[in-house]
């Protein structure tokens, strides 16, 4: 019987997909919040909201929680999150 070796690596496929052009400023800016779920994760978005408001004149913030730390953000919650200036997506461990 012959030896098959497979080669586990994928071909890279380029991405069409680009960066969003950096934010010159994010006063008067609406800022999505995504937290993946777990606990320590809300103290965290709690703070970095704070940060947001006062420091950098953040107009307004739309936090969102994931159902489940390991799926990707549930389809309305992008779609709520993509009408936003810039999202931080933010792990808790």
């Amino acid at each position: 019987m012959p030896l098959i070796v497979l080669d586990p690596t994928s071909e890279s496929v380029p991405s069409t997909a680009r960066m969003a052009p950096a934010l010159r400023s994010l006063a008067g800016a609406t800022v999505g919040l995504l937290d993946n779920g777990k606990a320590n994760v809300t103290p965290f978005l709690d703070h970095v909201e704070m940060v947001l408001r006062t420091a950098h004149g953040v107009r307004d913030v739309v936090r969102r929680r994931k159902a489940n730390m390991s799926a990707p953000a549930a389809p309305e919650q992008l779609r709520e999150l993509v009408a936003c200036d810039a999202v931080v997506s933010a792990v808790g461990d």
